[in-house]
C-alpha cells in the first residue's frame, strides 16, 4: 500500500478493533489489519487472541518470534493500514551497502571513531564499493542457491568479472596490471593483501557457506599455481579464460586415500612412450567446485616424485557431486581420470618438484580461509547481541543474565583476537616477497588457521545455546545460526586439519630455536 494511503490513529482507536472479525495490531508504531491474515498466519491465529497482542501494541512479541525482514516481504507490508499519530518507527533495517552500528559487528577499522595502521584511504573506497555489490548482487543469489544447491547464477559471476572482483581475489601481482579494479576505487599498483583482505571478507558476510566456495573459490586455490609456476603460453590461455568468468578451474589435491598426507597420493601420471604427454590415472575427493570446473590443478605420483599438472576437462575425466553437509552450489566433486592425456607442456613447475608448488599455494590458500572465518564469526556475534537484547526470557532480557553475558564475551574476545593476528600476518605479506612467505609464513598461518577454526566451532556451540531451539531450525530467527553450526566444520578440514596445522607451526618453531637457548 503506498505511504499516502496510511491514514494516522491513535492508540485507543487502534484498542477498539480486537475481535477476530475486526482485528487490528500496533508493531513499532505500525498500525497493522489482520483480520483475514490471521487464519493464514504460520504460527495459527490463537496467538492473536491473547488480550496483549489484540488491539494492542505488539512488538515486543513480534520481535521475540520474528527476524524483522519479515515485515518487508510484500505479502506483509500490504497489511499496512496507518500509524500511530505523533509517534515514529524506530526499527529500521540496515540499508545495502550501510555498515552496522551493531557493536563488534565490524572491524576495528571500519568502526567508527577507532583507527588502524594498515588500512588507509583506497582501502575504505574498496570496501564501500564491494560492500554495495555484495548486498545487492551477490548476497541475493546467495540465499537462493544455498538453499536449492545450483552453482552461483551466470549472471553474478559475470558482473563480478566486469569489475576485475576474479581477479582480486587471487591477490596482487602481475595479472592486475592494466585492469580496472572495481571501477576505479583503487588502482593495480597500490593494490595490496590488505585489499584482498576487504574483498575476502566482505563477500563472506552473505552467510552462505556452500554459495561461498561455489564463488570461484576454485579459482582462488586453483590458479596460483598456474600463475607462479605455468608456461607463457599456459598463462596467456588459462588465466584470462578464467578471470573473465569464461572458464572454471579447481584444485584437486586430496584423494580417498590421503588428506593432509600429499605425500601419500596415489593417482598417477606416466609419459607416454614419444615423451609428450602424461597418461593420468587416479581419483581425487572433495574438491571445490569439481562439478563444474574446465580445468583442474592435478597433484600426481610421478617416476621423479611429486608432480602438478594443469588437465583440462576432455575425455577420461568424470565428475560426480558429493553430498556434503553444505549446499551443493558449491559444486564439490569426486574426481576420476582414466587415461587422461595431457599435453608435457601442463606441467606447473619443475618435474618433480610439485611439493613446493603446493606448499607455496597453501599459505595463501589457509590465509583465505582464515579471513573468511573471522568474518564468518563476527555475523554470529552480531547476529547473537542483536538476540540478547530483544529476547526475554524468566521475565527479563537475555542480556541482563551473566551467563549469556559470558558467552558473548567469549565470542567477542575470540573474534576480535583472530583479526588482530590475522592483520598482523597480512602486514607480513605486504613486506615479503612470494618466496619469503614461503619459507616464513608457513607455521604462523598454519597456527592461525588451527586457532581461527577452534575458535569458530566454539562460537557455533555457544550461539546456539544463545539461540535454543531456534540455533538449529533452518529458517527463522536463528537461520545463519543452524548454518554456522552446521557448517562450520568445513573450515576445520579444508586446507589441512586442525592437528595438522598445529603441528606444522610447532614444528617450524623448533626448527628456529637457537641452539644455545636454555633456561
Amino acid at each position: 500500500m503506498a505511504s499516502k494511503d496510511l491514514k494516522a490513529f491513535t492508540r485507543e482507536e487502534v484498542e477498539k478493533h480486537n475481535k477476530p472479525d475486526d482485528l487490528w495490531i500496533i508493531v513499532d508504531s505500525k498500525v497493522y489489519n489482520i483480520t483475514r491474515f490471521k487464519d493464514l498466519h504460520p504460527g495459527g491465529a490463537s496467538v492473536f487472541a491473547e488480550e496483549d497482542i489484540a488491539g494492542q501494541d505488539a512488538t515486543e512479541a513480534f520481535y521475540g518470534l520474528h527476524r524483522h525482514e519479515v515485515l518487508l516481504r510484500p505479502q506483509y507490508t500490504r497489511l499496512q493500514i496507518g500509524y500511530i499519530e505523533g509517534e515514529k518507527s524506530v526499527i529500521y533495517s540496515r540499508e545495502p551497502g550501510m555498515l552496522s552500528d551493531v557493536p563488534y559487528a565490524e572491524p576495528t577499522w571500519l568502526s567508527a571513531g577507532y583507527y588502524s595502521p594498515y588500512f588507509k584511504e583506497s582501502h575504505r573506497r574498496l570496501q564501500a564499493a564491494m560492500r554495495g555489490f555484495v548486498d545487492e548482487v551477490i548476497t541475493p543469489d546467495a540465499l537462493l542457491h544455498e538453499e536449492d544447491g545450483k552453482r552461483p547464477s551466470a549472471h553474478v559471476i559475470t558482473a563480478m568479472a566486469g569489475l576485475n572482483i576474479h581477479a582480486m581475489r587471487i591477490g596482487p601481482g602481475k595479472h592486475l596490471k592494466g585492469l580496472t579494479l572495481m571501477g576505479g576505487v583503487v588502482s593495480p599498483e597500490e593494490f595490496d593483501y590488505f585489499h584482498e583482505l576487504v574483498c575476502i571478507q566482505e563477500i563472506s558476510r552473505c552467510g552462505q557457506r556452500g554459495y561461498g566456495d561455489g564463488l570461484q573459490s576454485g579459482a582462488v586455490i586453483g590458479l596460483p599455481p598456474v600463475m607462479n609456476f605455468g608456461s607463457p603460453e599456459l598463462k596467456s590461455k588459462i588465466i584470462p579464460e578464467v578471470l573473465s568468468g569464461k572458464k572454471f578451474i579447481c584444485l584437486a589435491i586430496s584423494e580417498a586415500f590421503s588428506g593432509s598426507d600429499v605425500s601419500g597420493l596415489q593417482t598417477r601420471a606416466t609419459k607416454s612412450s614419444d615423451g609428450k604427454y602424461w597418461i593420468i590415472n587416479g581419483t581425487k575427493k572433495w574438491i571445490t567446485n569439481g562439478t563444474f570446473a574446465d580445468y583442474f590443478t592435478v597433484g600426481c605420483k610421478t617416476d621423479t616424485g611429486f608432480t602438478v599438472i594443469l588437465v583440462e576437462r576432455s575425455e577420461g575425466v568424470e565428475t560426480k557431486p558429493i553430498k556434503t553437509s553444505y549446499s551443493s552450489s558449491a559444486g564439490t566433486a569426486y574426481v576420476t581420470f582414466e587415461n587422461v592425456k595431457v599435453p608435457i607442456e601442463n606441467t606447473l613447475g619443475p618435474e618433480g618438484g610439485g611439493i613446493f608448488v603446493i606448499l607455496s599455494n597453501f599459505n595463501h590458500e589457509r590465509w583465505v580461509m582464515c579471513a573468511s572465518s573471522a568474518r564468518g564469526q563476527r555475523l554470529i556475534v552480531e547476529e547473537c547481541l542483536k538476540w540478547i537484547n530483544q529476547r526475554k526470557a524468566f521475565g527479563k532480557p537475555l542480556s541482563s543474565l551473566a551467563v549469556i553475558r559470558s558467552k558473548i564475551a567469549a565470542m567477542i574476545s575470540r573474534t576480535e583476537s583472530i583479526q588482530n593476528w590475522l592483520e598482523n600476518l597480512t602486514m607480513q605479506m605486504c613486506n615479503m616477497s612470494y618466496k619469503e612467505q614461503a619459507q616464513k609464513l608457513a607455521g604462523p598461518i598454519g597456527l592461525l588457521k588451527m586457532y581461527t577454526t577452534r575458535c569458530a566451532q566454539e562460537t557455533a556451540t555457544d550461539a546456539v545455546q544463545i539461540f535454543g531451539g531456534r540455533g538449529i531450525t533452518k529458517t527463522g530467527m536463528g537461520q545463519y545460526i543452524e548454518h554456522y553450526h552446521r557448517t562450520i566444520p568445513f573450515d576445520a578440514v579444508l586446507g589441512g586439519a586442525e592437528d595438522v596445522l598445529g603441528d606444522l607451526g610447532v614444528r617450524q618453531a623448533i626448527r628456529q630455536m637457537p641452539k644455545n637457548a636454555r633456561l
